[in-house]
Protein backbone atom coordinates (compact mmCIF):
# COMPACT_ATOMS: atom_id res chain seq x y z
CA UNK A 1 0.00 0.00 0.00
CA UNK A 2 1.67 3.58 -0.95
CA UNK A 3 1.84 6.05 1.85
CA UNK A 4 0.22 9.36 1.83
CA UNK A 5 2.29 12.23 1.24
CA UNK A 6 1.10 13.47 4.70
CA UNK A 7 1.69 10.93 6.72
CA UNK A 8 3.38 11.63 9.70
CA UNK A 9 2.32 15.30 9.67
CA UNK A 10 -0.04 16.74 11.75
CA UNK A 11 -2.06 20.19 11.65
CA UNK A 12 -4.81 22.35 13.23
CA UNK A 13 -7.21 23.47 11.19
CA UNK A 14 -8.98 26.80 11.15
CA UNK A 15 -12.20 26.13 8.17
CA UNK A 16 -15.36 27.70 7.66
CA UNK A 17 -17.72 27.76 4.68
CA UNK A 18 -17.59 25.72 0.96
CA UNK A 19 -13.49 26.47 0.25
CA UNK A 20 -13.20 25.01 4.31
CA UNK A 21 -15.02 22.12 3.69
CA UNK A 22 -12.93 21.15 0.71
CA UNK A 23 -9.81 22.24 2.07
CA UNK A 24 -10.39 20.10 4.68
CA UNK A 25 -11.26 16.63 2.59
CA UNK A 26 -8.19 17.64 0.44
CA UNK A 27 -5.63 17.21 4.04
CA UNK A 28 -7.78 14.12 4.94
CA UNK A 29 -7.14 12.56 1.71
CA UNK A 30 -3.48 13.25 2.08
CA UNK A 31 -3.02 11.43 5.09
CA UNK A 32 -2.44 14.83 7.35
CA UNK A 33 -3.14 14.18 10.86
CA UNK A 34 -6.29 16.68 11.91
CA UNK A 35 -6.35 16.30 15.41
CA UNK A 36 -8.25 19.73 15.94
CA UNK A 37 -10.95 22.25 13.66
CA UNK A 38 -11.73 25.59 14.82
CA UNK A 39 -15.01 26.75 12.95
CA UNK A 40 -17.90 28.95 13.52
CA UNK A 41 -21.31 28.79 14.94
CA UNK A 42 -23.84 29.72 11.96
CA UNK A 43 -25.54 32.86 12.46
CA UNK A 44 -29.21 32.77 12.06
CA UNK A 45 -29.32 35.97 10.80
CA UNK A 46 -27.18 34.64 8.22
CA UNK A 47 -28.28 32.93 4.71
CA UNK A 48 -26.37 29.27 5.14
CA UNK A 49 -26.26 28.08 1.57
CA UNK A 50 -22.68 26.33 1.77
CA UNK A 51 -21.46 23.40 3.43
CA UNK A 52 -20.21 22.51 7.24
CA UNK A 53 -17.06 22.06 8.25
CA UNK A 54 -18.01 20.80 11.50
CA UNK A 55 -20.12 17.93 10.62
CA UNK A 56 -17.19 17.14 7.92
CA UNK A 57 -14.60 17.22 11.24
CA UNK A 58 -17.23 14.91 13.42
CA UNK A 59 -17.77 12.49 10.78
CA UNK A 60 -13.76 12.15 10.62
CA UNK A 61 -13.81 11.89 14.46
CA UNK A 62 -12.10 15.01 14.84
CA UNK A 63 -12.67 17.39 17.91
CA UNK A 64 -14.83 20.40 17.30
CA UNK A 65 -14.68 23.65 18.99
CA UNK A 66 -15.91 27.27 17.92
CA UNK A 67 -15.14 29.86 20.19
CA UNK A 68 -16.32 33.48 19.98
CA UNK A 69 -12.73 34.45 21.12
CA UNK A 70 -10.31 32.14 18.79
CA UNK A 71 -7.05 34.04 20.59
CA UNK A 72 -8.59 33.02 24.14
CA UNK A 73 -6.09 31.83 26.32
CA UNK A 74 -8.58 28.32 26.18
CA UNK A 75 -8.44 28.00 22.41
CA UNK A 76 -4.29 28.36 22.38
CA UNK A 77 -3.92 25.92 25.10
CA UNK A 78 -5.79 23.43 23.20
CA UNK A 79 -3.85 24.19 19.85
CA UNK A 80 -0.77 24.07 21.81
CA UNK A 81 -1.65 20.55 23.17
CA UNK A 82 -1.79 19.24 19.64
CA UNK A 83 1.77 20.16 18.93
CA UNK A 84 0.83 20.40 15.05
CA UNK A 85 3.65 20.79 12.50
CA UNK A 86 1.15 23.10 10.46
CA UNK A 87 -1.58 25.77 11.48
CA UNK A 88 -4.14 26.20 7.73
CA UNK A 89 -6.78 29.12 7.90
CA UNK A 90 -9.30 28.26 5.38
CA UNK A 91 -12.19 31.05 4.95
CA UNK A 92 -11.85 31.18 8.82
CA UNK A 93 -13.43 34.99 9.76
CA UNK A 94 -11.34 35.75 12.69
CA UNK A 95 -7.26 37.04 12.81
CA UNK A 96 -5.41 34.73 14.49
CA UNK A 97 -3.09 36.24 16.71
CA UNK A 98 0.80 35.74 17.05
CA UNK A 99 0.62 33.35 19.70
CA UNK A 100 -1.53 31.13 18.03
CA UNK A 101 0.79 31.62 14.57
CA UNK A 102 3.78 30.58 16.49
CA UNK A 103 3.05 27.66 17.43
CA UNK A 104 3.06 24.65 14.62
CA UNK A 105 6.52 23.72 14.25
CA UNK A 106 6.34 24.46 10.28
CA UNK A 107 4.11 27.41 9.93
CA UNK A 108 0.52 28.84 9.52
CA UNK A 109 -1.24 29.15 6.14
CA UNK A 110 -4.04 30.45 4.91
CA UNK A 111 -6.44 30.07 1.69
CA UNK A 112 -7.15 33.45 0.54
CA UNK A 113 -10.27 33.87 -2.00
CA UNK A 114 -8.00 36.34 -4.83
CA UNK A 115 -4.94 36.56 -6.62
CA UNK A 116 -2.91 38.29 -3.95
CA UNK A 117 -1.61 40.76 -3.59
CA UNK A 118 -4.78 42.24 -5.01
CA UNK A 119 -7.97 42.64 -3.07
CA UNK A 120 -6.53 41.45 0.38
CA UNK A 121 -8.96 41.54 2.86
CA UNK A 122 -12.70 41.16 3.47
CA UNK A 123 -15.60 39.52 0.93
CA UNK A 124 -12.99 39.40 -2.13
CA UNK A 125 -14.78 38.02 -4.69
CA UNK A 126 -18.02 40.63 -4.29
CA UNK A 127 -15.03 43.77 -4.98
CA UNK A 128 -13.65 42.52 -7.64
CA UNK A 129 -17.02 41.61 -9.41
CA UNK A 130 -18.00 45.08 -8.52
CA UNK A 131 -14.53 46.56 -10.01
CA UNK A 132 -15.42 44.86 -13.02
CA UNK A 133 -12.37 42.24 -12.97
CA UNK A 134 -12.05 39.80 -15.40
CA UNK A 135 -9.82 37.26 -13.09
CA UNK A 136 -10.01 36.26 -10.00
CA UNK A 137 -8.33 33.65 -7.66
CA UNK A 138 -7.06 31.44 -4.94
CA UNK A 139 -4.02 32.33 -2.85
CA UNK A 140 -1.94 30.34 -0.94
CA UNK A 141 0.29 32.21 1.46
CA UNK A 142 2.36 32.48 5.10
CA UNK A 143 0.08 34.05 7.47
CA UNK A 144 1.21 36.97 9.72
CA UNK A 145 -0.36 39.77 11.79
CA UNK A 146 -0.74 41.54 9.18
CA UNK A 147 -3.87 40.15 7.18
CA UNK A 148 -2.95 38.56 3.36
CA UNK A 149 0.69 39.72 3.61
CA UNK A 150 2.60 37.35 4.11
CA UNK A 151 4.81 35.36 1.76
CA UNK A 152 2.98 33.33 -1.31
CA UNK A 153 3.76 29.64 -1.69
CA UNK A 154 1.21 29.16 -4.40
CA UNK A 155 -1.98 30.37 -6.81
CA UNK A 156 -4.49 29.62 -9.00
CA UNK A 157 -6.78 32.16 -11.52
CA UNK A 158 -9.86 31.69 -12.82
CA UNK A 159 -12.18 33.46 -15.60
CA UNK A 160 -14.63 36.14 -14.28
CA UNK A 161 -17.30 36.23 -17.00
CA UNK A 162 -19.16 39.19 -17.81
CA UNK A 163 -22.51 37.63 -16.25
CA UNK A 164 -20.86 35.30 -13.60
CA UNK A 165 -22.81 36.45 -9.98
CA UNK A 166 -20.62 36.36 -7.14
CA UNK A 167 -22.20 32.68 -6.30
CA UNK A 168 -20.44 31.72 -9.84
CA UNK A 169 -16.78 32.68 -9.01
CA UNK A 170 -17.34 31.08 -5.85
CA UNK A 171 -17.89 28.08 -7.07
CA UNK A 172 -15.44 28.09 -9.25
CA UNK A 173 -12.53 29.25 -6.31
CA UNK A 174 -14.08 26.40 -4.67
CA UNK A 175 -12.05 23.42 -6.79
CA UNK A 176 -9.53 25.86 -7.90
CA UNK A 177 -8.96 25.89 -3.80
CA UNK A 178 -8.84 22.05 -3.84
CA UNK A 179 -6.53 21.61 -6.71
CA UNK A 180 -4.08 24.13 -5.66
CA UNK A 181 -4.08 22.76 -1.72
CA UNK A 182 -4.06 18.91 -3.44
CA UNK A 183 -0.41 19.90 -5.85
CA UNK A 184 0.80 22.43 -3.19
CA UNK A 185 1.27 20.53 0.32
CA UNK A 186 2.81 17.50 -1.22
CA UNK A 187 5.41 20.13 -2.48
CA UNK A 188 5.50 21.96 0.84
CA UNK A 189 6.16 18.40 2.93
CA UNK A 190 8.90 17.64 0.55
CA UNK A 191 10.30 21.11 1.16
CA UNK A 192 10.22 22.18 -2.58
CA UNK A 193 8.00 25.24 -2.33
CA UNK A 194 10.13 28.58 -2.85
CA UNK A 195 8.14 31.23 -0.45
CA UNK A 196 7.51 34.75 -2.46
CA UNK A 197 7.42 37.80 -0.78
CA UNK A 198 4.52 39.80 -1.58
CA UNK A 199 4.18 43.23 -3.24
CA UNK A 200 1.74 44.86 -1.11
CA UNK A 201 1.76 48.17 -3.40
CA UNK A 202 0.67 46.30 -6.33
CA UNK A 203 -2.65 45.87 -4.12
CA UNK A 204 -5.35 47.23 -1.93
CA UNK A 205 -7.16 46.02 1.61
CA UNK A 206 -10.90 45.63 1.48
CA UNK A 207 -13.32 45.63 4.09
CA UNK A 208 -16.18 43.97 4.34
CA UNK A 209 -19.99 44.35 2.94
CA UNK A 210 -23.62 45.46 4.84
CA UNK A 211 -26.93 44.99 2.68
CA UNK A 212 -27.31 49.13 2.74
CA UNK A 213 -24.00 48.84 0.43
CA UNK A 214 -25.93 47.06 -2.20
CA UNK A 215 -28.50 50.52 -3.12
CA UNK A 216 -28.30 51.24 -6.79
CA UNK A 217 -26.81 54.54 -8.06
CA UNK A 218 -28.91 55.52 -11.41
CA UNK A 219 -26.42 58.30 -11.93
CA UNK A 220 -23.83 55.48 -12.72
CA UNK A 221 -23.21 53.40 -16.30
CA UNK A 222 -24.77 50.15 -16.74
CA UNK A 223 -21.84 48.19 -16.51
CA UNK A 224 -21.19 49.31 -12.92
CA UNK A 225 -25.00 48.86 -11.63
CA UNK A 226 -24.45 45.22 -13.59
CA UNK A 227 -21.57 44.60 -11.55
CA UNK A 228 -23.40 45.96 -8.70
CA UNK A 229 -26.14 43.38 -8.59
CA UNK A 230 -24.50 40.69 -9.76
CA UNK A 231 -21.80 41.17 -7.09
CA UNK A 232 -24.80 41.17 -4.58
CA UNK A 233 -27.15 38.62 -6.04
CA UNK A 234 -28.44 35.51 -3.92
CA UNK A 235 -27.35 34.03 -1.66
CA UNK A 236 -26.20 37.60 -0.92
CA UNK A 237 -28.33 40.26 0.32
CA UNK A 238 -28.92 42.08 -3.17
CA UNK A 239 -29.02 45.50 -5.09
CA UNK A 240 -32.01 47.69 -4.44
CA UNK A 241 -33.38 50.96 -4.93
CA UNK A 242 -36.91 52.93 -3.21
CA UNK A 243 -39.13 54.51 -5.81
CA UNK A 244 -41.80 56.42 -3.09
CA UNK A 245 -42.86 54.53 -0.99
CA UNK A 246 -41.85 50.95 -2.75
CA UNK A 247 -38.64 49.16 -2.24
CA UNK A 248 -37.39 47.59 -5.84
CA UNK A 249 -35.12 44.82 -5.61
CA UNK A 250 -32.91 43.46 -8.79
CA UNK A 251 -32.14 40.62 -8.07
CA UNK A 252 -30.16 39.71 -11.35
CA UNK A 253 -28.82 41.28 -14.68
CA UNK A 254 -27.32 40.12 -17.79
CA UNK A 255 -25.81 42.54 -20.20
CA UNK A 256 -24.90 42.42 -23.80
CA UNK A 257 -23.88 45.71 -24.67
CA UNK A 258 -27.10 46.81 -26.10
CA UNK A 259 -28.38 50.63 -26.52
CA UNK A 260 -30.73 51.94 -24.01
CA UNK A 261 -34.08 53.12 -25.55
CA UNK A 262 -34.36 56.18 -23.02
CA UNK A 263 -32.42 59.09 -22.53
CA UNK A 264 -32.89 58.38 -18.39
CA UNK A 265 -32.19 55.47 -16.41
CA UNK A 266 -35.79 54.08 -16.41
CA UNK A 267 -36.95 50.45 -15.95
CA UNK A 268 -39.75 48.76 -18.55
CA UNK A 269 -40.68 45.13 -20.36
CA UNK A 270 -39.52 44.64 -23.72
CA UNK A 271 -39.04 41.31 -25.84
CA UNK A 272 -40.27 39.46 -23.00
CA UNK A 273 -38.17 40.62 -20.12
CA UNK A 274 -37.65 43.68 -17.45
CA UNK A 275 -34.67 46.28 -18.77
CA UNK A 276 -33.25 49.21 -17.08
CA UNK A 277 -31.69 51.63 -19.36
CA UNK A 278 -28.83 53.58 -17.66
CA UNK A 279 -27.41 57.07 -17.70
CA UNK A 280 -24.81 56.29 -20.42
CA UNK A 281 -26.80 55.04 -22.85
CA UNK A 282 -26.37 51.46 -22.76
CA UNK A 283 -28.80 48.67 -20.92
CA UNK A 284 -29.27 45.31 -19.26
CA UNK A 285 -31.65 43.00 -19.14
CA UNK A 286 -33.00 42.47 -15.45
CA UNK A 287 -33.71 38.59 -14.97
CA UNK A 288 -35.39 38.50 -11.64
CA UNK A 289 -37.12 41.68 -10.55
CA UNK A 290 -39.05 41.94 -7.19
CA UNK A 291 -41.10 44.94 -5.76
CA UNK A 292 -42.28 45.13 -1.91
CA UNK A 293 -40.72 41.56 -1.20
CA UNK A 294 -42.38 39.98 -4.23
CA UNK A 295 -41.19 38.64 -7.97
CA UNK A 296 -42.87 41.20 -10.36
CA UNK A 297 -44.90 40.26 -13.32
CA UNK A 298 -45.52 42.74 -16.10
CA UNK A 299 -49.23 42.92 -14.37
CA UNK A 300 -47.75 44.07 -10.94
CA UNK A 301 -45.41 46.50 -12.71
CA UNK A 302 -47.75 48.17 -14.70
CA UNK A 303 -50.41 48.06 -11.57
CA UNK A 304 -47.78 49.74 -9.73
CA UNK A 305 -45.85 52.05 -11.61
CA UNK A 306 -46.96 52.34 -15.28
CA UNK A 307 -45.29 51.28 -18.30
CA UNK A 308 -42.15 52.67 -17.17
CA UNK A 309 -40.47 53.45 -13.97
CA UNK A 310 -37.86 56.09 -13.74
CA UNK A 311 -35.59 55.74 -10.80
CA UNK A 312 -34.88 59.49 -9.50
CA UNK A 313 -30.99 60.49 -8.21
CA UNK A 314 -32.53 60.38 -5.06
CA UNK A 315 -33.90 57.31 -5.14
CA UNK A 316 -30.44 55.92 -5.21
CA UNK A 317 -28.54 58.45 -3.43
Amino acid sequence: MTMSPGAGSSAVVFAYHDIGVRCLEVLLELGIEVSLVVTHQDNESEQIWFGSVAELAERNGITVVTPHDVNSDAVTGLVSQCKPDFIFSFYYRQMLGQQLLGIPGRGAFNMHGSLLPKYRGRVPVNWAIIHGESESGVSLHRMEIKPDAGNLLAQRAVPILRNDTAFDVFQKLKFAAETLLMETVPEMLAGRVTEQPLELEKGSYFTGRKPEDGRIDWTKPAWEIHNLVRAVAPPYPGAFFDSGSHRVEVLGSYIRGEQARSRKPCIYFEEGCFHADCSDGKRFAITRLLIDGANADLAMFQRIFGQRLQPGVEDGS
